[in-house]
């Protein structure tokens, strides 16, 4: 009797497993291309009724060098808009050669800052029509559902020639998890190594936004990270 038991018990457990396996690879790599597509679509059209502070920070070889703040909305026609939040408190200039070399070196860090952050904005977020040419290319695998039912999709050559992009999917709630990128920056004839990771959450709505985004630039021990937070619905 306990035999027969285990026998039945264990021939559902395979009848269950096998309709979790059909019933996932009935979910074509060209569907899951398109839950990315639409994820992203739904996620900025909802982010269009809110306001947020973003929080940046760039460090050089581990240590902080400059952190900004920004409110930030997406205006009438559709633009996402920054506002510089106020300083709690002024910097007190230094006068003479020292201040000079001071404020010298904070214009570099700010010029080093924005190239980092606009290369960071080329990719998160990820831009529809840029998945879709990369799907007529030919560019993008999937892979087969992890232990905890995420879908990765791997973008070859989604901006430049030789960068990848992969894409953690909960297909469960058809949301991006996480957006990991390997790229580069050109300086002269040299290519410096750039990742960067952008870690995706839910506001209590649904609604799914990029929590955190952090971008390694090894060559210049520098990095960046940026912080989302405090949404709230426009006024």
């Amino acid at each position: 009797m306990l035999l027969r038991m285990s026998l039945v018990g264990g021939a559902l457990l395979v009848s269950l497993a096998s309709a979790a396996v059909a019933q996932d690879s009935a979910t074509s790599p060209q569907d899951r291309v398109e839950i990315v597509k639409q994820s992203l679509v739904a996620s900025k059209a909802a982010l269009k009724q809110y306001e947020w502070i973003e929080t940046v920070a760039l460090s050089l070889s581990g240590e902080e060098k400059v952190r900004q703040q920004n409110t930030c909305y997406y205006g009438a026609e559709g633009g996402l808009q920054k506002v510089p939040v106020a300083a709690s408190a002024k910097e007190e200039k230094k006068r003479g050669l020292k201040g000079r070399a001071i404020e010298s070196k904070k214009a570099e860090l700010q010029a080093s800052l924005k190239a980092a952050v606009g290369l960071l904005q080329q990719y998160a977020p990820l831009d529809p029509a840029k998945i879709q040419a990369a799907k007529a290319a030919g560019n993008i695998s999937v892979s087969l559902p992890a232990a905890d039912g995420s879908v990765k999709l791997t973008i070859k050559n989604y901006l430049k020639p030789g960068d990848e992009v992969g894409v953690e999917l909960d297909p469960a709630r058809n949301t991006l998890k996480t957006v990991s990128i390997a790229s580069f920056v050109e300086q002269g004839k040299d290519k410096s190594p750039v990742s960067a990771m952008v870690s995706y959450a839910a506001l209590a709505d649904g609604t799914a936004y990029p929590a955190k985004e952090s971008l390694d630039i090894p060559a210049q021990k520098l990095n960046v990270g940026i912080t989302n937070s405090g949404y709230k619905k426009k006024a």
